[in-house]
């Protein structure tokens, strides 16, 4: 793995964005295709990824019945 600093971390991102973008086309894929090659870009750039991560909501001290899902 390839230490990334903070600051750049931003541009690793948008740069593996561009190329799943030059490398798949444009809009035309189910939304799954385009997240699982920028998870495999973003890994091959040095970044650790994780995918479909559920994070839970805490509201008032309760944990909400519906958690957050973030993509990657």
């Amino acid at each position: 793995m390839i230490e990334v600093a903070e600051n750049e971390i931003s541009k690793v991102i948008v740069d593996s964005a561009i190329e799943v973008h030059r490398v798949l086309g444009g809009p035309g894929l189910l939304e799954s295709v385009y997240e699982e090659a920028l998870a495999w870009e973003l890994t091959a750039r040095g970044l650790i990824v994780e995918r479909q991560k559920e994070v839970p909501i805490r509201y008032k001290g309760q944990v909400l019945g519906h958690p957050l899902k973030f993509d990657l």
